[in-house]
Formats: C-alpha cells, sequence, structure tokens
C-alpha cells in the first residue's frame, strides 16, 4: 500500500533508563495530531526505541484519546536486544523472546493488538519453524493481525515464508534520495560501480512481485537537502539542496514532499517512513502523494543524477 508512515522512533525521550515526562506526552500527542493532520493513520514503533518509551508515550497518548485507536493502524517490531549479557547489540528471534517483547509492547502501548508486527532484523540463530510457531500463536490470540519483516533480502524472506501460514506484507529498509542502493542496483547490472553498493540484487523486485510493501525509514534524508545539511556540504549535496529547492518552489510543495514524492512515484508503490517529530515539518509531507504524480519523469532522474554526483550508465 502506497502512503506515508509516521516513525516514532524520536518520542520519548533520551535513550537512557531515564523515565519519561508530561512534556513527552505532550510532544508525542503534537506529533500525532500533525500525523494526522497530513494524512497518515499507520504509525511505527520497535520494542528498543527510547528503551521501550517511545511505546510508553504512544500509550498514554491512545488512553487519555480514547477514540484515537480506531482511527488508526499501528506496528512495532522485535528482534533486537540492547545492552544485555555484555553485549551493546544481538538479535533474538525466539520463539519465547517474540511472545514476551510482543506483549511487552501492547502493554506499554496499551492496546490489545498490533495490525502488523515487523521482525526488525535478521537473526542469524532463527529457526524459521519457531518464528511461525510464535506469530501463529500471536495471530490466533488476536495480538498480531499482519505480519511484516525489516533489513531483509528477498532470499531471507523466502526462507521465512516457507514456514509462515500468513503471508509478509512488509519489508522495511533504508531508502532515500540519499540512501539509494536500491536503486542502483537496478541499473548497474554488469557494470563495476555495482561493488559499491551493497543492497541485495532482486530483493525489489520480489517484494513487488509477491505484493509485499516497500517502507522506505531515513526517506527525508535526515534533512540533507531541506535545510538540516552540514555547513559544507559536498557538491552533489549542495546541488541537490537547491535542485530540490527549485522544484518545491515549481510544484508549489515543500521540499520534504519532493523527496517523498520521489520515492512514491516508484512503481515498486514505496511507503516512505517520516522520522521528524517537528509538528511542521511532518505536515510539510502531507502533499507527497500529489508530488508523485505530478513529478516528470525528465525531474525524477533529474534528482538522482544530481544525487549521485555523476551520470548513469
Amino acid at each position: 500500500m502506497q502512503e506515508l508512515i509516521y516513525g516514532c522512533m524520536g518520542l520519548g525521550g533520551s535513550w537512557t533508563d531515564e523515565p519519561h515526562g508530561p512534556g513527552h506526552v505532550d510532544e508525542a500527542a503534537a506529533a500525532v495530531q500533525a500525523a494526522l493532520d497530513a494524512g497518515i493513520t499507520l504509525f511505527d514503533h520497535a520494542d528498543i526505541y527510547r528503551n521501550g518509551k517511545s511505546e510508553a508515550v504512544f500509550g498514554e497518548v491512545l488512553a487519555s484519546t480514547p477514540r484515537l485507536r480506531g482511527r488508526i493502524r499501528l506496528q512495532t517490531k522485535c528482534g533486537i536486544r540492547l545492552n544485555e549479557r555484555g553485549l551493546q547489540t544481538h538479535y533474538d528471534l525466539s520463539r519465547d523472546a517474540i511472545l514476551e517483547r510482543v506483549n511487552g509492547s501492547l502493554e506499554r502501548l496499551r492496546t490489545d493488538y498490533v495490525d502488523i508486527l515487523l521482525l526488525h532484523r535478521p537473526d542469524p540463530l532463527a529457526d524459521p519453524a519457531e518464528v511461525a510457531s510464535a506469530v501463529g500463536q500471536l495471530m490466533s490470540e488476536g495480538k498480531v493481525r499482519q505480519l511484516g519483516v525489516s533489513n531483509m533480502s528477498a532470499a531471507q524472506i523466502e526462507v521465512l515464508q516457507d514456514r509462515l501460514e500468513a503471508p509478509v506484507v512488509a519489508n522495511q529498509l533504508e531508502m532515500s534520495l540519499l540512501k539509494r542502493a536500491w536503486l542502483e542496483s537496478q541499473v548497474l547490472v554488469n557494470h563495476a560501480e555495482h561493488l559499491d553498493y551493497s543492497f541485495p540484487h532482486g530483493t525489489l523486485e520480489y517484494c513487488t512481485r509477491n505484493n509485499i510493501t516497500l517502507q522506505a525509514y531515513g526517506s527525508l534524508a535526515r534533512g540533507l537537502y531541506t535545510g538540516a545539511g552540514p555547513e559544507s556540504p559536498t557538491s552533489s549535496e549542495a546541488a541537490t539542496a537547491e535542485l530540490v529547492t527549485e522544484l518545491a518552489a515549481e510544484h508549489g510543495t515543500s521540499g520534504e514532499s519532493i523527496l517523498l514524492g520521489w520515492l512514491m512515484k516508484h512503481p515498486a508503490g514505496i511507503a516512505p517512513v517520516i522520522g521528524t517529530v517537528n509538528p511542521g515539518r511532518i505536515r510539510a509531507c502531507g502533499d507527497a502523494a500529489r508530488v508523485a504524480k505530478a513529478l516528470t519523469r525528465a525531474d525524477w532522474y533529474r534528482l538522482w543524477v544530481t544525487a549521485r554526483g555523476s551520470n548513469i550508465p
């Protein structure tokens, strides 16, 4: 489904154990309202975001606005564990871990179910049959309605799908005008330059063929082309920011909507995830679907070539 998604990783305060406060809840409420104003109804979480505080503040917003849950969809992720057993990061998609982490997310979010559960990272020790067992139980209990993945290749999804009864409906990947490996892989076949990009070739096509929505995190390139770039940008970064501003003026819209519209114009049906907590910037994204239709093929290619800093083959 081609739509905008609001990414909630920035909500909840710091990445420490310091508890969140009323100000963080107010910030979350303002972000949610801005997202709704921009036409966004899918909200993206993960159990680890802000050490669980992103889900917790969102849960408080839901609790204070009883009708809100019926107007939105929620997705969360599990599979990454932070700062445990002497490890900064490790992955855990064992059956017990999936059940434990999803139940924790539901408690923090103050909801009985999530619309989509994403498996956050591939876990080399994961047994697909175990994953399928946990997901099947969560679905039978009504706690999870659909399953997706994140940061997975076509081959990894296919192996998992062989064991699952329900289809994988989404794959969340870093995709933007800055992070273009997903796009470069489509045209650099049989070119030495393909070695500069690590994206698993064929993943885009596999997802398209199997109706798996590509959710693009980092879609705004962290503000690089819309005013939050470095004091001394590279020549391609500066030229791209200038072109984004030019096209925004031409189309009577924001730079943010140009960047998102560029992603959404791709026929794979990319759904950008917006991560900013700034209400004004969230609302500035609301014109992306119109821009996707309005951008010409030439302008789409101009943005790509300018961002890469060289012509395509």
